[in-house]
């Protein structure tokens, strides 16, 4: 039985809730993002909190608490945003924004143009490191890892993209 569902998620101020039979969406100064609640979730809205009940059954459980952490995602992202940071490893590998598009250069005969999908920007302050941002977490972990698969790094020189927080599990070179 799931403990998040019997948590309420607080509406912070200049957040609003919008809910229209199963759906759900969420209006903020990041924007606005909207999801499908599941048919056995029930949403309440009173004084500025989102509840969540289930039917009677293990699974409802289950899907309450998923709906809440996605809802608090929601909330949150909306309201302060999401970013990642990706750091670029390796000798001649960098990286540039420009508008939409993410240049990389990785080591490849051809440099990689990456196009960033509605909702997600890109800032390089330098050109080694990568901050993505977004109000939609899902989203933003999406392309992170698309990004990523580019030059995932390796075990024996570490290079290639890794997540900002990310440690690289070095193997010792093969030995005489």
């Amino acid at each position: 039985m799931s403990r998040v569902a019997k948590y309420p998620v607080k509406l912070p101020n200049g957040v609003e809730v919008k809910l229209d039979g199963d759906q759900l969406s969420v209006k903020g100064g990041q924007g606005t993002l909207s999801m499908t609640v599941h048919h056995d979730v029930v949403v309440g809205q009173e004084e500025g909190q989102l509840t969540f009940a289930p039917s009677e059954t293990a699974k409802s459980w289950a899907m309450a608490g998923t709906t809440r952490a996605l809802v608090q995602n929601m909330v949150t992202g909306v309201s302060e945003g999401f970013s990642k940071s990706l750091e670029i490893n390796g000798v001649g590998y960098r990286a540039q924004a420009s508008g939409k598009t993410l240049n990389l250069t990785l080591g490849f005969s051809h440099p990689v143009e990456y196009t960033l999908p509605e909702g997600v920007t890109a800032e390089t302050p330098k050109n080694t490191i990568i901050v993505l941002k977004s109000a939609d977490k899902q989203q933003l972990g999406q392309v992170a890892a698309e990004i990523r698969a580019f030059r995932p790094p390796e075990p024996y020189k570490g290079k290639g993209i890794r997540y900002g927080d990310e440690q690289v599990r070095r193997k010792e070179a093969k030995k005489k």
